[in-house]
């Protein structure tokens, strides 16, 4: 089959923009609400979904013809699963404080349904390289909406951001913004549902913008057309007058 120019570059942006998994497909709530209360818990959550994503991507991709229809389900949650504890583990031994700081949504990505749905969508019917770049922009995407909600979180909640709190491998390091004008309620579960209420509504906003001005310029092309339509059969009249 004739692959579609510039068909990878499609695959890794979708799950950037077009069909982001939390922004878009509203998928993942669960983990996006309760990890974002910093930025760097955004992170770390970020690269195990992303690594946990990425390698059942290529596992389920590449055993797509051997794993018969019946079991299909059970072996996609057996594979995230093994995925997810080795992700676990390596977690609990070298990023302690991380581990720590998420608890058990790194296990809950076992059920993340980004996780099985990209298994099931796209893995189980594609080659393991297009699975692989689907998987990284879903990932990445995933990613870029965890970081987005818990810069506000953690900025408003705080006043500040921090640096070096989970990943304790960089030196500790604070900036102050307005600390003493916090809004507490953004580090608690309201401000993460109120801050992902705003971020929706901005993003419908831009949304139906541009549907209006599509719209609006379509409708000019077609006040042209009709008026170049209407200009030819006068000048054509004219002409048979002649």
């Amino acid at each position: 089959m004739a692959r579609e120019k510039g068909y990878t570059r499609k695959n890794f942006l979708k799950g950037i923009i077009a069909e982001n998994p939390l922004f878009v497909s509203i998928l993942g709530t669960c983990p996006a609400l309760a990890t974002t209360k910093s930025v760097e818990a955004a992170i770390g959550m970020s690269l195990l979904f992303t690594i946990v994503l990425v390698c059942s991507n290529l596992l389920v991709s590449a055993l797509r013809k051997i794993i018969s229809e019946e079991i299909r389900t059970p072996a996609y949650i057996v594979i995230i699963a093994t995925f997810v504890t080795l992700v676990k583990m390596f977690t609990n031994a070298f990023l302690p404080e991380l581990y720590s700081t998420l608890g058990v949504f790194i296990s809950l990505i076992v059920v993340n349904c980004i996780v099985l749905g990209r298994a099931e969508a796209y893995a189980s019917k594609n080659n393991p390289f297009d699975s692989l770049i689907d998987a990284l922009g879903m990932g990445v995407g995933y990613a870029l909406a965890l970081i987005c909600m818990a810069f506000f979180r953690e900025l408003l909640g705080t006043g500040c951001l921090s640096v070096g709190k989970v990943f304790t491998f960089i030196p500790e390091a604070s900036l102050n913004l307005f600390k003493a004008y916090r809004i507490s309620i953004f580090q608690d579960p309201a401000g993460a549902f109120i801050v992902f209420g705003l971020i929706l509504a901005v993003i419908a906003f831009i949304n139906n913008r541009k549907a209006e001005l599509k719209a609006a310029k379509a409708r000019q092309e077609k006040i042209k057309r009709d008026q170049e339509a209407l200009a030819a059969q006068q000048k054509q009249a004219e002409g048979g007058n002649k």
